[in-house]
């Protein structure tokens, strides 16, 4: 019987190990595939980044050429009358660009098809910026200016490397005489790459070199603005009523159901919702950054109201209990003590909220912000769209140009959401206490 029993209990021991051993070779396996998921995960972000920005660098920087535009009185203001700002303003500038550059190429400007391949270099847009620099400086007229005018598309895309010299000329967007060109430009100094302010300055435009985010940033502001003025101050003083006022029954427990419903709900119906009530019914503008911001607003309230409340409900009991204990009233105890020690969450939640809104562009489609705008809005009625919509019109265009300049707005965008999200960690770990 002793023997039975030894035997047994050798085989349940050796039984127990088999068991212990595969469950360790099981916990070793989960952690793997734990860590597996993680390095997955981050390959793929690596891979995005390095996507984007390999694309996007460039979109930073801009060709131009350095050339003595001769601001001829006779062009620009024939009459003679300094305040015929409408003659200055309908002048021929693009004639003053290109007898700058057959100047500084040393072209015959006889040659009609040496003229047709030369104006090729320069950008469409030159003539908006001798007629800025004119309105701007009219003393300027009767003199001779050094100027940095933008390049073409095409002879940018050259000097970034986007263009092949190796391409036959037949099938290269640069013949050889354009390129011998350009070369001659560089050697002497007189074209090079510059830091692009007019992707942040400059508004909607078909030619990709003078396309910029000025208008996107400015509606993106108002629209960032009437979220922060609206969605944060219903948010907390719904989710305040809804945790400290509120009788509990079906019909709270209904609201909290609806509202937890609402965060699922996709954008794109909000953006229904927009038009419908906004435009259709309220008859506000097409395209205003109000519209975009109300509609964003709507968007944003559900999540404002949920972290809300789950910040108000970190309070821990005991402080409700000792201010009402000390004859504090129901109006003093959420005053001075559970917004002041919620505020973290409360911050951290409306940040997410505003990062969710900033990156939405399904609800913007929807109520027109895809207007081509050239001016800048200066009230939240005037036509405008937002960084993401811009991006996703960049996106659709057939131009080479817009391919690095959609990878330069996301960046930005990007950078943005960084920015933002950064600061829900800090003021979360600034003011944040533990209980």
């Amino acid at each position: 019987m002793t023997d039975q029993t030894a035997s047994l209990a050798s085989f349940t021991g050796e039984e127990a190990q088999k068991k212990l051993r595969k469950r360790h070779r099981a916990e070793r396996r989960f952690r793997a595939y734990g860590v597996a998921a993680i390095l997955f995960a981050l390959a793929f972000l690596v891979f995005l980044f390095t996507s984007i920005f390999s694309q996007g660098w460039s979109a930073f920087l801009q060709t131009s050429i350095k050339l003595p535009v001769e601001f001829s009185q006779d062009v620009i203001n024939p009459s003679g009358n300094p305040d015929a700002e409408d003659e200055i303003f309908r002048a021929n500038y693009v004639k003053l660009a290109r007898a700058a550059l057959y100047k500084q190429l040393g072209i015959d400007a006889e040659d009609r098809k040496v003229r047709r391949d030369a104006n090729k270099l320069l950008s469409r847009g030159v003539d908006v910026q001798l007629r800025d620099m004119v309105l701007r400086d009219p003393s300027i007229i009767g003199k001779t200016e050094d100027v940095w005018l933008l390049a073409s598309d095409d002879a940018d895309a050259l000097l970034k490397g986007s263009i092949d010299r190796k391409t036959p000329s037949d099938r290269r967007a640069v013949n050889d005489q354009q390129v011998a060109w350009i070369d001659q430009l560089v050697d002497k100094g007189d074209m090079e790459k510059r830091f692009n302010t007019g992707l942040f300055v400059n508004g909607a435009s078909s030619n990709p070199e003078t396309a910029g985010l000025g208008v996107a940033l400015i509606g993106s502001f108002f629209m960032m603005l009437t979220v922060v003025l609206l969605a944060v101050p219903l948010g907390v003083c719904a989710a305040l009523y809804l945790e400290e006022y509120a009788p509990k029954g079906k019909i709270s427990d209904t609201i909290e159901v609806n509202i937890n419903n609402l965060a699922a709900v996709p954008s794109i119906v909000f953006g229904l919702l927009g038009l419908a009530v906004f435009i259709n019914f309220f008859g506000l503008p097409r395209s205003a950054s109000l519209v975009g911001g109300l509609v964003l607003t709507l968007m944003t309230l559900p999540t404002i109201i949920i972290t809300t409340r789950a910040a108000i409900r970190a309070v821990p009991p005991s402080i409700r209990e000792a201010a009402l204990g000390v004859g504090a009233s129901k109006m003093q105890l959420i005053g001075h003590h559970v917004l002041p020690l919620s505020l973290p969450g409360i911050l951290t939640g409306t940040i997410i909220g505003l990062v969710q809104a900033l990156g939405e562009t399904a609800p913007l489609l929807m109520i027109g912000m895809v207007a081509f705008v050239v001016e800048y809005p200066t009230t939240p009625l005037d036509p405008a769209t937002g960084l993401p919509v811009q991006i996703y019109m960049w996106a659709s265009s057939a131009e080479r140009g817009f391919v690095e300049r959609t990878a330069g707005a996301t960046m930005v965008l990007l950078a943005f959401l960084i920015v933002m999200n950064s600061l829900a960690v800090y003021l979360r770990n600034k003011f944040e206490r533990k209980w």
